[in-house]
């Protein structure tokens, strides 16, 4: 059931362009504050949250902050299957608030194209052809 959480409502009305810095930045906030970083600290989107100091009930803690905040419930077993604050933001644009980002495919079809083309060109060096 898809609902209107606060974050939400203000992801909607952003232009789409500024919507996934806006998203970063409340995913970010509920790390930071899980992990008793300050503002200024830097949080690495690329490293397992597990290593920074997180525990099982702290990622529990975190979904449930980002589900009321989203208004939409989020799979637990994501959490720990994909551990890093990235991975994290990709499932919530691709899976919890696609209807709210493009996308990749539909976003740009130049970039399926280029795609392509660079499978198309590696396939032919592995190959010889």
């Amino acid at each position: 059931m898809i609902t209107q959480g606060p974050v939400v409502k203000q992801l909607a009305a952003l232009p789409r362009s500024e919507r996934m810095d806006f998203l970063t930045g409340i995913v970010e906030a509920q790390f930071k504050a899980a992990l008793l970083m300050t503002e200024q600290d830097e949080l690495p989107l690329d490293e397992n949250y597990f290593i920074l100091g997180l525990n099982s009930l702290r990622v529990v803690e975190i979904k449930s902050g980002l589900e009321e905040l989203l208004g939409r419930e989020l799979d637990t077993a994501t959490l720990f299957s994909q551990p890093t604050v990235g991975q994290l933001l990709g499932h919530l644009a691709d899976e919890v608030l696609g209807d709210l980002f493009p996308s990749t495919a539909a976003a740009s079809p130049a970039q399926s194209d280029t795609r392509s083309a660079i499978v198309a060109d590696v396939l032919k060096r592995i190959h010889g052809n």
